[in-house]
């Protein structure tokens, strides 16, 4: 079996953005190098200085060096049909495959991170990075931070894991089955092994356990596993496999519940990788006010503090297709809720919704109750539950909607099928409402209407 070290320099974090600017492989056959190969690359890309202090490579260095096109048929074979070995693997392997695949090369490969057989093999060190490994194993270290020294070093690691490799991990890690592949090189496989097959919310956490990502999923097994077995080139993918230590997760009885609790949790843990559901709540409304002519207008403006929007969405694009439904819908004037701005002829009476009251053909009186009860429509003080699927078997899922707005969520015997609505809010979690959540709730409903038990404010309808 023949094994090719590699280490490469980059100008930046991922590969679908960044390029190679120094590259370095060893190949290794029964234990003793018999190729090697580095140079350095014109990544005809900007080199930040930042990158430049820590590597010493500046953008004059690689101006006349060859670029990744020139080298590739070398270095893909050099690697192609080896093993593909490195510290922190599948950083290096996605920057070099996503580089072949520019110059039509595919590469596939069985990969080994020395990170994760180090801590396998030489287990209780202080840390596993390559200058601390290499210092605690005594191995020399020349040139750091360049793809020479730093392969030269990987390459003696790499030894001393095949020489102290008493259990046959590495064997073992290059299986089918096996996760050691995929799994960033700071996460336990015991993390990956104990998420379960069934809904729920899971999270990422940096060294110090801070939560740097949470999302949902319809099989957390399944979806964590997403994140790292494709060989994405991604910015977000480089960051979980550099960032993330630990794995944890909480599990739910349905999919809408996890949805739901993940937005909870975005808001209150604000994970520095969850780009979604960040962004403020609700910054437009709809307000309404009476015209010179007596006539109700319904506006969009963006809210503030001191307004009280009659209701309130996300973006004016939001607001404009709701106005266009209750123009239809209730007979309104596509120039009185400022949908038509120009001065031509009313769109609404040529296309037979709108009864005249932008040419005062209509009575203000008449036409206000119009935009009276478009405005009522979209509110609701419904009390609902969800039921559905638990988690022990001999439980149920419940989410209560109260008076139009979500309550919270939790599990109630299977059996019961009587509650007054007080003492349904003493068995369930109660968790802060949300637009996200209520968006959530809605569109399930409107796709599963049986699933909705509608309830009475005071007391709880029998559910059969």
């Amino acid at each position: 079996m023949r094994f090719s070290i590699v280490d490469i320099e980059t100008t930046g974090a991922h590969a679908a953005a960044g390029g190679i600017t120094e590259i370095c492989i060893y190949v290794l056959e029964n234990g003793q190098v018999i190729e090697t190969f580095e140079t350095l690359i014109n990544p005809h890309k900007y080199i930040p200085p930042y990158i430049s202090a820590m590597t010493g490579i500046t953008n004059e260095m690689v101006e006349d060096a060859p670029s990744f096109k020139d080298v590739a048929e070398k270095i893909y074979s050099m690697l192609e049909g080896n093993v593909f070995v490195a510290h922190n693997v599948n950083f290096d392997y996605s920057f070099v495959k996503y580089q072949l695949e520019v110059c039509q090369y595919d590469l596939r490969v069985n990969k080994l991170c020395t990170v994760r057989l180090s801590r396998k093999i030489f287990p209780g060190l202080r840390s596993y990075s390559l200058g601390n490994l290499c210092r605690s194993l005594d191995i020399p270290l020349n040139n750091r931070h360049r793809a020479g020294g730093d392969t030269a070093a990987t390459a003696i690691l790499f030894q001393r894991l095949l020489a102290n490799d008493e259990e046959q991990l590495i064997i073992k890690s290059l299986k089918r089955n096996s996760k050691e592949q995929v799994l960033p090189p700071n996460v336990p496989k015991e993390h990956f092994m104990n998420l379960p097959y069934c809904p729920g919310v899971y999270y990422f956490h940096n060294e110090k356990g801070k939560v740097i990502y949470t999302g949902k999923a319809k099989n957390i097994r399944y979806r964590v596993n997403s994140h790292f077995s494709n060989n994405s080139p991604s910015k977000q993918k480089q960051n979980f496999l550099i960032h993330t230590h630990a794995i944890s997760y909480e599990p739910w009885g349905t999919e809408l519940m996890a949805a739901i609790f993940e937005s909870v949790e975005i808001k209150r843990l604000w994970p520095v990788f969850n780009s979604s559901q960040k962004s403020p709540e609700a910054q437009y409304g709809f307000f309404m006010y009476t015209d010179q002519n007596g006539y109700s207008r319904i506006a969009i403006e963006k809210v503030r503090k001191s307004m009280q929007p009659l209701y309130r969405f996300q973006y004016v694009v939001e607001g404009h297709n709701i106005l266009r439904s209750l123009m239809r819908d209730f007979n309104l004037c596509p120039k009185l809720c400022f949908i038509q701005v120009s001065h031509d002829a009313c769109e609404g009476m040529e296309q037979h919704y709108c009864n005249g009251a932008c040419e005062q053909q209509e009575e203000p009186g008449i036409y206000n109750q119009r935009v009276e009860a478009a405005l009522a429509s979209l509110k609701t003080d419904k009390t609902f539950v969800i039921l559905d699927k638990g988690l022990q078997g001999n439980d149920q899922s419940c989410i209560l909607v109260y008076q139009g707005e979500f309550y919270g969520m939790g599990y109630i015997q299977a059996d019961d099928a009587v509650y007054d609505v007080e003492d349904l809010k003493d068995r369930l979690t109660r968790y802060k409402d949300n637009m996200v959540i209520r968006q959530l709730i809605n569109s399930y409903v409107e796709k599963n209407p049986r699933k909705m038990k509608l309830l009475q404010p005071a007391s709880v309808n029998d559910f059969q």
